[in-house]
């Protein structure tokens, strides 16, 4: 009962912030935009710049922040324990919650460290090389379908009618998922120059085996999605989910089973969490940002907690149909020959929310993963990543491409 809580609240707290989400793009925007001192709201610079705000402020840091309070309260319960219990704001303490905020509070108040011999421009520059790409990646990944504003209380059929809409999307991009992977490399330099710039051997140790590590699964992860390329016939997030529609059938985990798992696990590589934590393993070696202290360490554990939030949503886009809700359509709920209809606010606003749910959901399950299987040994880790998983990802790329071309064959006769 308590795990299935650990994933409710922040369910709950999701669905308020997916309706100020969906309010605040969808309706406040377009009312500035009808008055003449504000017609600049609907200019595309203004609208992507809103849209990633928003989607880092509402969604992104309130997760990530919620995942550390996640993650210590599982762990918990999974190990017999209490948890987080002591921090409070004027008496509440709210299941340990405020905890996240007790955290901020002392990363803010200790003191900023940088040792005597280290390279402090490459020391500094490290922790905002590892959180930096994370948050431009978030461009690219779709959070909900066209906003019509004008049409915002109606029922419709097809969001191809508005006049004026707004895809909730920062950023729409051919080659998304390559502009994905292009930015998210950059990571490598942040835990990199993190061990190098400390002049510390145990996290130039630790730098070297996270930036190894890194490199070793994202060919994975390239592999994997490439399936669902094949698939899909597009890179485009946006294009994807639309391509898998809101029949389950269709959705990626249904035709690349063995692409999704392969994904997950690398991704679940790349954030450096247990099973796959040898770079800040304490058993071997201290860490990449031993010598980081204050809000230096706290980007550094913020970040990984993003790539958390970001890879269960690439995770929810590419195969579980990002925001689409089974048997939901533009104009309602369509099952067994029976229609359900719906305005179109309501629609936005449920499409929205699962989308945010499937996140969540993928976030709780990393967290079961991290308390429940125990750390790699470096040779095994390689192992995994090159004798392994890298050979099942070539298989399954020609599996699914004499597959792609057998129905191509079929449907041209």
């Amino acid at each position: 009962m308590g795990l299935i809580l650990l994933f409710l609240i922040p369910a709950a707290v999701f669905t308020g912030m997916a309706v100020a989400l969906v309010g605040v793009i969808g309706v406040a925007i377009p009312w500035v935009a009808s008055h003449p001192w504000g017609a600049w709201a609907m200019d595309p610079w203004f609208q992507a710049l809103i849209k990633l705000g928003l989607l880092i402020l509402l969604v992104v840091m309130p997760i990530a922040s919620l995942l550390t309070w996640m993650e210590r309260k599982q762990s918990a319960m999974m190990q017999d324990r209490i948890g987080p219990n002591r921090a409070g704001i004027l008496g509440w303490r709210g299941w340990g919650i405020p905890h996240f905020i007790a955290d901020a509070v002392k990363m803010i108040m200790k003191e900023d460290f940088v040792p005597a011999k280290a390279n402090r421009f490459l020391f500094t520059l490290a922790p905002l090389m590892a959180i930096i790409p994370v948050f431009v990646t978030f461009a690219i990944v779709p959070f909900g379908s066209t906003v019509c504003p004008d049409k915002i209380l109606q029922v419709i059929t097809d969001t191809n009618q508005c006049t004026n809409g707004i895809g909730l999307q920062t950023a729409k991009m051919d080659v998304g998922l390559i502009f994905y992977f292009a930015i998210a490399s950059l990571a490598v330099y942040g835990t990199t120059l993190a061990g190098w710039a400390s002049y510390n051997k145990w996290s130039l140790l630790g730098g070297l085996r996270a930036s190894s590590q890194m490199m070793s699964y994202e060919v994975t992860m390239g592999m994997a999605v490439l399936g669902a390329f094949m698939v899909f016939g597009t890179l485009e997030p946006q294009a994807m989910v639309y391509a898998q529609g809101p029949n389950p059938i269709n959705w990626g985990i249904v035709k690349q089973p063995l692409g999704a798992i392969l994904f997950f696990t690398a991704a679940m590589a790349e954030t450096k969490r247990t099973p796959f934590d040898i770079p800040e393993g304490e058993s071997e070696v201290i860490g990449y940002f031993v010598e980081y202290s204050g809000m230096r360490f706290g980007i550094f554990f913020l970040a990984e907690f993003i790539e958390v939030v970001f890879l269960s949503a690439i995770m929810a886009t590419v195969f579980f149909g990002g925001w689409q809700v089974p048997f939901l359509y533009s104009d309602g709920f369509h099952l067994f020959g029976h229609a359900l209809q719906m305005p179109h606010i309501v629609v936005v606003i449920l499409q929205t929310t699962a989308w945010g749910m499937k996140v969540i959901f993928f976030c709780w399950f990393q967290l079961m993963v991290r308390w429940t299987m125990p750390r790699f040994r470096p040779d095994q880790l390689m192992n995994l990543g090159w004798k392994r998983l890298l050979p099942i990802s070539i298989a399954n790329i020609l599996i699914t491409a004499g597959v792609v071309l057998a129905f191509q064959a079929a449907g041209s006769r």
